[in-house]
Order: C-alpha cells, then sequence, then structure tokens
C-alpha cells in the first residue's frame, strides 16, 4: 500500500505577517527557508520514491532544498494538492477580515463550513484533496508537499471522520509531516527541525 508523506511548506511572508493566503501568497521567509532545509534533512531517511508537489511559490521553495540532496527522483506538479481558495481574503490580515466579516469569521471557528471569502469550502477542498491521493498508487513512499488545509482533510479522509472532521485537527505546522495511506493515518504534524 501506497504511504504518503505530507510535508506542510515552510513559513511564508504571509504566514509571518498573519494574513490569509489561500491560492494566493508570498515565498518562504528566512525563517521558512531555515525549515526547508532541516525538513530535506530529515527526510533523508524515507524511502521516497517519488514527489508531489503544489504548484504555488510556497510549496515550490520548501520543496527545492530536498531536490538539491538527492540525485534523481520524480517529481510531479498537481494543482489539487493546493490551498484551499479563500477568495477575496487572501492577502488581508486575520484582523481586518475579522472587523469587516465577523459573522463569516465567527461561523468558521464555531465548525461551520463557509466559503470564506467566497472561495471553496472544506467539503469541497476534501474531495479534491482526496481525489488526488487516490491517483498515486503506484509507488510505495511519495513525498507529498502542500499546505495546511489539504493535510489536514487528507489526515480526516484518512481517519474516515465525517464531513467537518478535519476541524478536530490542529492546523500543521509549517514543515511539519502527516504520513498516512489510504487506509488509514500513521502519524500526524510531526516537527521536523528544531524551529517548532
Amino acid at each position: 500500500m501506497t504511504e504518503l508523506v505530507l510535508l506542510r511548506h515552510g513559513e511564508s511572508l504571509w504566514n509571518a505577517e498573519h494574513r490569509y493566503q489561500g491560492q494566493q501568497g508570498t515565498g518562504l521567509s528566512a525563517r521558512g527557508r531555515q525549515q526547508a532545509k532541516d525538513a530535506a534533512e530529515y527526510l533523508r531517511s524515507y524511502p521516497i520514491d517519488a514527489v508531489v508537489a503544489s504548484d504555488l511559490q510556497r510549496v515550490t521553495e520548501t520543496l527545492q532544498p530536498y531536490l538539491d540532496s538527492r540525485d534523481h527522483v520524480d517529481v510531479r506538479v498537481d494543482r489539487r494538492w493546493r490551498e484551499i481558495d479563500v477568495g477575496s481574503w487572501g492577502g488581508r490580515t486575520f484582523t481586518d477580515v475579522y472587523a469587516e466579516e465577523p459573522d463569516v469569521v465567527e461561523a468558521f471557528a464555531r465548525g461551520e463550513d463557509v466559503a470564506r471569502g467566497g472561495g471553496e469550502t472544506f467539503r469541497q477542498l476534501r474531495a479534491r484533496v482526496w481525489k488526488a491521493a487516490q491517483d498515486i498508487t503506484e509507488f510505495q513512499c511519495v513525498l507529498v508537499v502542500t499546505h495546511g488545509g489539504p493535510i489536514r482533510v487528507a489526515a480526516a479522509s484518512a481517519l474516515s471522520l465525517p464531513a467537518g472532521g478535519e476541524m478536530a485537527l490542529d492546523p500543521p505546522g509549517n514543515c511539519s509531516l502527516t504520513v498516512l495511506r489510504l487506509g488509514g493515518l500513521t502519524s500526524y504534524n510531526v516537527p521536523t527541525g528544531t524551529d517548532r
């Protein structure tokens, strides 16, 4: 059975500024670049056969140190592993969004599956990510470099949690690992470096 090693990207500039990113955003901060180097070192012990990655800049920059440490690895870019689309909230600070749309922010905090900023719901994200996960079956161990939202919904799917169950899982830390098989979860949100 294929094992998926899900790596969340390193800290981005917008993470550091407490901005919603979604499918927008920036590259890595200096801290994020160090996290990516630490993760690449940590991953050296994994028998990775292939890499699948989101196409967003913060993921590409996170993946580079790992690729630099390998002679050759099959890399596939798959847009289905992108972060949830937060629509008009992208680039806005958490504080600004809350000041302008407190009802929506509070509904989301209560666990309601709202399309933040007119983007996607978690139900929509979960459907696209789980389909992407099911399409990776020809390898033994695949590194998937992605975002917090896709990791949460993939873990919830692997655990057979009901719709909305991903909200019970803490958001994955930057450059943490979550390991799963399509039939279950192996580990969740494991730090890969000293920066926690």
